[in-house]
């Protein structure tokens, strides 16, 4: 029988999705995790290698200390108990880009444990688990398109083996495509806050893999879990869990059952592929790396990355809220990167007026940097220019629709405010004499309204003042407009 949206929805309502979210993060360092080659982005391919990422006979690991010192960073970050002795071990699984044909990461006694984040979906909060943080070496890159005989040929590029990762594993606690969106976007700015990772997807230093069961309501034992792997946006994420949700309740519904394996998504069709079937622990052999002794971060050593953490992003936006005054929906957005909270908090402090500051910054400045498709560090706007503005507009000296005029003139000329501003100098009428003629003439011209707000209808007043302001081409002092429109009004 063909399922209809009804009864779609009807079989939807009786199950209940579990997901658990493994996020491989790339250590921001300048080499490799156990050897001095450069763990930057973008070298010809295979360049970037030595004996010991190669894992060539003799050669043996060293330890990349600040590796360690970035992954205690981002687990105190996220809330995590850092264990005093974790010990690496060797994972053995034969793939074609892992040519040591084992991969060293850590596994019963991880760096760290009991996390958790916070996320908000639909107005309500939730507190997320985290399992562990964990130090790993990532492995090479098969490359299957973009050579002549790639149809039947794969190559590999090398650089990536030794990168140093984090591996940062939830709690089955996420239950909806939403709040796995909602837990990846609060991860990855907390982790960007630290200044760990650059977090960037398309380089592959933010990969996740998906693990998603469904089972009927009310049921304590999960279902059958399926991995979810080859997803490299947090839209994607989104939408092959929407999609792999669907296709397992299908599956059960019809009678069947769900096989635990990996799958791949396809995002241009939107549907998800058996890879392999699921490995397990004991698969893989672990066992203690013998050529690394256990890894100790005593409590000194704990005691001084803690004291070298940033303020993170929520403790951020509760301070922003009480001390300059502007909405939590400002403090979000204001906050939604480490260098943009630092440069509003600068404008801020110079600033007569935070809340204007934080105004300007939103609707002004990254409104035409998103129209120009430019990151704030290109602004030609800084944020001392954005102060200055928010000063001469609340003191008067400039409208708001001049100071619109003088941002455009700044994003034409590349040019910072304080440099436009001095040469431009746009003038404000402050005669009284021809201010009043203005209003003497917008109420003339508008008696219904004038009765109408002498009736009661104050609401009016922002009416006249735009009209007064039209006629004097936006160039009326707004305080003086507004003394004397009262003083006529009440007459």
């Amino acid at each position: 029988m063909a399922t209809t949206p009804e009864t779609a929805v009807g079989a939807r309502a009786k199950y209940e999705p579990v997901i658990g979210l493994e996020v491989h993060v790339q250590l921001l360092t300048r080499t490799k995790i156990f050897c001095s080659c450069s763990a930057a982005f973008g070298a010809p391919p295979n360049t970037n290698v030595c004996p010991v990422c190669l894992g060539l006979p003799g050669s043996l690991p060293v330890l990349n200390r600040e590796a360690v010192e970035f992954a205690v960073r981002a687990a105190m970050a996220l809330n995590c108990q850092i264990r005093e002795t974790s010990i690496f071990a060797r994972k053995n699984y034969f793939y074609p880009d892992l040519p040591k044909g084992y991969q060293i990461s850590q596994y019963d006694k991880p760096l760290a444990e009991h996390g958790w984040i916070d996320i908000t979906t639909n107005g309500a909060t939730k507190r997320i688990g985290i399992t562990r943080l964990h130090l790993e070496e990532d492995a090479g890159k098969s490359l299957h398109e973009g050579f002549a005989d790639s149809s039947d040929k794969t190559y590999l590029d090398l650089n990536r083996c030794g990168t140093p990762l984090a591996e940062i594993v939830s709690e089955p606690e996420i239950a909806s495509p939403d709040e796995a969106h909602e837990y990846l976007t609060r991860l990855k700015e907390i982790i960007l806050f630290t200044g760990v990772s650059d977090c960037n997807m398309e380089e592959g230093s933010l990969r996740c893999d998906a693990n998603v069961s469904v089972r009927p309501r009310g049921q304590k034992e999960f279902g059958t879990k399926i991995e979810v792997k080859n997803v490299n946006s947090f839209r994607f994420i989104r939408q092959a869990l929407e999609y792999e949700i669907e296709r397992q309740i299908g599956v059960l519904e019809s009678g069947g059952k769900i096989v635990q394996e990996t799958r791949l998504y396809n995002a241009a069709e939107g549907k998800t592929y058996g890879m392999r079937t699921k490995e397990h622990a004991h698969d893989y052999r672990y066992f203690p790396e013998p050529d690394l002794l256990p890894l100790v971060v005593d409590a000194e050593w704990q005691a001084k990355i803690r004291r070298e953490l940033p303020e993170l992003p929520e403790a951020m936006r509760k301070r922003f809220v009480h001390q300059y005054g502007i909405t939590d929906y400002d403090a979000h957005v204001l906050t939604a990167t480490r260098s943009l909270a630092e440069q509003f908090e600068t404008a801020a402090k110079a600033a007569k007026n935070p809340k204007r500051v934080a105004n300007l910054v939103q609707s002004e400045l990254m409104g035409r940097l998103k129209a120009k498709g430019l990151e704030l560090e290109q602004s030609p706007i800084s944020m001392k220019g954005v102060a200055l503005s928010a000063d001469l507009v609340e003191t008067g000296a400039i409208t708001g629709k001049q100071l619109k005029e003088l941002y455009d003139l700044c994003f034409e000329r590349n040019q910072d405010f304080p440099a436009v501003y001095e040469k431009e100098k746009p003038q404000q009428i402050t005669d009284a004499g021809a201010i009043e003629k203005a209003i003497d003439e917008a109420l003339a011209e508008n008696p219904k309204q004038v009765e109408q707000y002498r009736a009661g209808k104050t609401t009016l007043k922002g009416f006249f003042v735009g009209q007064v302001m039209k006629k004097t081409k936006g160039q009326a002092n707004p305080a003086l407009v507004n003394e004397l429109l009262d003083k006529k009004l009440a007459g």
